[in-house]
């Protein structure tokens, strides 16, 4: 089959198509043929030999992914050969034509959903629902700032926050990004490359404040948030590209929290509480991932460079073998 491999840690370059063996399943295993392989952020980190997690070389990158199953080895009882499902934690990588994954990595994909949505989910959606049930501990009636309402897990957020009846203020950088926000329900917007945004966010809550902020960008948002804060007030942090300084005192005569987020943290239960809630919503189709780009498996390196870019994506970009 073919697969994308690194070889070597280092910038887009290094990622290369290449003819690789087929995986075959071993006891509770289970080969997926892939039909779109989710692109993130954290696999741009990875390939540079920079992250915490630093896979053995050689590799191939992707932990998302979606399609249909091909093999399955002894004693799995949870999906059968033609299953359409999506993975997660997928154990040979999902940027490649199969991939080998845990039975219990594997999840049903309704027929009402595409392969592409499907590769959205693991990743982006697990992200969304842990940071902000699992972490953030949001309820319904809350209000709820999502800092980048327009990519991946952006959109996942404003999804579960809606159905979960919390009020939303998205934020973006572009006027598509303000539209797909203002199209997946935000009730608010705002332009996060405006001065004074937050201010205006402020305001939206008649300076009471937010009572729960996704913040996807914590290196250059953090400080700023902590102001915006309600009394009691909790900071999600998903994603962070560097250090960022902060005044402790914003938080502390408000009694505020911030709070890390990484779905390799979750316990066995949350997992599972996690992706039951995300195949419901699938089914009764209140999540509706969004898809931004289709690229060709042979241009994983572009799909690395437009995942990165500093306008965001708008939706969800896969890879399809």
């Amino acid at each position: 089959m073919k697969a994308i491999r690194v070889h070597e840690f280092g910038g887009p370059e290094v990622l290369k198509l290449e003819e690789v063996p087929d995986p075959q399943p071993g006891p509770g295993q289970v080969v997926v043929r892939i039909h779109a392989a989710g692109v993130n952020p954290v696999e741009t980190y990875v390939r540079t030999g920079t992250y915490a997690f630093k896979p053995h070389l050689p590799y191939t990158p992707g932990n998302d992914g979606a399609g249909v199953v091909l093999k399955v080895g002894p004693d799995v009882r949870r999906v059968k050969p033609g299953d359409r499902v999506y993975v997660t934690f997928a154990i040979t990588g999902t940027y490649a034509e199969q991939t080998l994954c845990d039975q219990a990595k594997v999840h049903p994909l309704p027929d009402n959903v595409s392969f592409e949505q499907g590769a959205a989910m693991a990743t982006p959606y697990g992200t969304a629902y842990r940071g902000l049930f699992q972490r953030a501990q949001a309820k319904p009636g809350e209000t709820i700032l999502v800092h980048g309402a327009s990519g991946g897990v952006g959109t996942a957020t404003v999804q579960l926050a809606r159905a979960a009846g919390m009020i939303i203020i998205g934020t973006a950088g572009t006027k598509e990004g303000m539209d797909l926000a203002k199209r997946e329900a935000a009730h608010h917007v705002v332009n996060h490359s405006s001065e004074g945004y937050l201010d205006e966010v402020k305001k939206l809550t008649d300076d009471r404040g937010v009572d729960v902020i996704i913040e996807l960008l914590a290196n250059k948002n953090l400080g700023k948030d902590l102001p915006v804060l309600a009394k009691k007030g909790r900071i999600a942090v998903i994603g962070s590209r560097g250090p960022v300084e902060i005044n402790p005192r914003d938080s502390m005569a408000r009694e505020t929290d911030i709070r890390g987020v990484t779905l390799a943290s979750a316990s066995e239960a949350e997992y599972r509480e996690m992706h039951a809630a995300l195949v419901a919503g699938l089914e009764n189709g209140t999540l509706r991932p969004v898809i931004g780009q289709k690229i060709p498996l042979a241009e994983a390196v572009r799909a690395h460079v437009e995942v990165m870019k500093p306008s965001g994506a708008h939706g969800k970009i896969v890879l399809i073998p």
